[in-house]
């Protein structure tokens, strides 16, 4: 049963686009038994989006499966603010009302948030901003990042710290906070991601994080300011063993393939960074294949030099000597075609850098041959054995040291 409002009644602020027919945003706001508290908070959204949002708006009340007065409470206020509808669901399920809402809905951008509008209202413009621009793909409300500031128990900042460490674990999720109700998603991935979703209980946006995380897609977040409502009526234990059951199903679809994720990675996802420019690598996979190459360049450099060397002088002194010399040159080669850094600007440091990366390149080799001369008067092949395989060690050592510091970017 619907009793929608005219979406074109909604109001529109000065500046904002009057040919729109529908919303651009519709906050849906999913209920159950909420008699008491429903009307201030529509009361409370509708005057604020009046007041600060510059598009069309709607606001929808999902009642599912309401036995108190909650439902004619929605159907009065509809009545009486415009933008405001009303949809009944005949069975209980947060997931379940929200994705019968979003599914039906004709706004550009889709929202939601709990009716005791624990978190605050002036994140919700920066939570769909990037969805309305088309930066970003979905958008949550974290308390657990930083920024945020939260008001609540010992007990549930426990039981929500320890649901995302668990989803982090489990699915590798990337996001800080599944669990705070109030995210929003562009309607055109709403549109193929909902029909994926099977769970209709409290797991609902969890499941939708993951799956949007897992196909490529972009995920905003917003630290909030969030109080909890102490007079909340969801059953934390049923809720926890719903939502680990959940993460149970998804691990072995994830597991088993099950899950269509390339099928929407290859519609939704955002395809790689095209960088055109000449040295400048978009990815670590490339870095490593540019680096690769250069490391082999100067590995036979060096061996050459070792073997030329080590005819007049010992091994220490040619391995000193070939190691510093390629150094400076793998150095230089590998700030300009590996890591994309071009000019004079930097170049002393990023030298001075790579000579202490050198230093403990010169450690290993050094201790190598050291220990090599220890056991015995080896012989040239064995020396060049044990020369390449520390020089191997060195090789992943530099890579680290050169991503991670000498040419970190925002160093």
């Amino acid at each position: 049963m619907t009793t929608p409002a005219d979406a074109s009644r909604a109001p529109r602020p000065a500046g904002s686009s009057q040919r729109s027919t529908s919303p651009v945003l519709d906050v849906v706001i999913p209920v159950y038994n909420e008699e008491a508290d429903l009307a201030p908070c529509v009361r409370r959204l509708h005057a604020y989006l009046s007041d600060a949002l510059p598009y069309p708006f709607r606001i929808t009340v999902a009642d599912n499966a309401s036995t108190d007065g909650t439902l004619a409470i929605a159907h009065a206020l509809a009545a009486e603010l415009p933008g405001v509808r009303v949809r009944h669901v005949d069975e209980k399920g947060r997931g379940r009302a929200l994705n019968t809402a979003w599914s039906a809905s004709d706004a550009q951008v889709l929202a939601y948030m709990d009716v005791d509008l624990s978190t605050d209202l002036a994140a919700l413009l920066p939570l769909v901003a990037p969805l309305i621009s088309g930066h970003s793909d979905l958008a949550i409300g974290s308390r657990l990042a930083r920024g945020a500031r939260v008001v609540r128990g010992p007990k549930r900042e426990f039981i929500s710290r320890c649901y995302n460490l668990i989803l982090r674990g489990a699915l590798a999720a990337r996001f800080t906070d599944a669990q705070c109700g109030f995210k929003a998603v562009r309607a055109d991935v709403a549109r193929r991601l909902l029909p994926l979703v099977e769970d209709t209980g409290w797991f609902f946006d969890t499941e939708l994080l993951v799956l949007a995380q897992r196909a490529g897609l972009r995920i905003h977040e917003v630290p909030v300011d969030w109080v909890d409502d102490p007079n909340s009526s969801v059953d934390i234990v049923a809720t926890a063993t719903a939502d680990l059951k959940g993460v149970a199903r998804m691990v072995r679809g994830c597991t088993r393939g099950t899950l269509p994720i390339g099928q929407i990675r290859a519609q939704l996802g955002r395809h790689p960074i095209a960088v055109t420019e000449p040295g400048v690598p978009p990815t670590l996979a490339r870095q490593l294949v540019r680096f690769a190459a250069i490391g082999v360049g100067s590995t036979l450099a060096y061996l050459v030099l070792y073997v030329l060397l080590r005819t007049g002088a010992g091994a220490q002194p040619a391995n000193l000597i070939a190691l510093l010399v390629t150094a400076v040159a793998n150095t230089a080669a590998n700030r300009r075609f590996t890591f994309g850094v071009r000019g004079v600007k930097g170049a002393g440091r990023h030298q001075f850098d790579g000579l202490v990366v050198f230093g403990l390149g010169l450690a290993l080799t050094s201790g190598a041959l050291a220990l090599l001369h220890s056991a015995g008067e080896p012989g040239r092949f064995a020396e060049l054995a044990v020369l390449v395989l520390a020089n191997l060690a060195a090789t992943v050592l530099r890579f680290l040291l050169f991503r991670n510091w000498v040419f970190r970017k925002n160093r």
